[in-house]
């Protein structure tokens, strides 16, 4: 069961601390170390970019310790988990703001979230005409950015 959370960024770290409790799991300050970054940093995170960061500030984080509290913010609704075409999964903290989607560069993996009305209502549209009731989406458009696009007019 995921619990709904409310995400003012103080309170998040308490919920989180009762969805762990509540899986039976004891507070564990490196655990809190994780979730205070990952919430803080407000990005998309592969476990390893996340690693590699909290690693260069708290050299007692194991790379286990990291892999199971994303899960676990998962698992309590604190996180979302994506696959972007890539091997990799990465995971981003959800929010208080509204649905968005991603554009991603497939040159230097920049994500950029965007939201846009249109889509919204499209997707409305669309189940209404087949009796379908959404739950969620998800649209990934892969091209480049434009720094990598500006790089590559360059080398012709």
């Amino acid at each position: 069961m995921k619990m709904k959370v409310n995400f003012n960024i103080k309170n998040t770290l308490s919920d989180f601390n009762a969805c762990a409790s509540e899986k039976g799991l004891k507070y564990s300050r490196k655990r809190e170390v994780v979730v205070d970054y990952f919430l803080a940093a407000k990005r998309h995170f592969t476990v390893e970019q996340l690693y590699n960061e909290i690693k260069k500030i708290n050299p007692g984080i194991s790379y286990t310790t990291i892999y199971r509290t994303l899960k676990l913010l998962v698992e309590c609704g604190i996180a979302s988990m994506h696959h972007f075409g890539e091997e990799e999964t990465r995971f981003e903290p959800r929010s208080q703001k509204q649905h968005h989607d991603h554009l991603i560069c497939k040159k230097c993996g920049r994500i950029i979230e965007f939201t846009h009305e249109g889509i919204e209502r499209f997707q409305k549209e669309v189940a209404k005409k087949y009796s379908f009731t959404p739950q969620n989406h998800t649209l990934q458009i892969y091209g480049l950015c434009k720094l990598c696009h500006k790089k590559r007019g360059k080398r012709r």
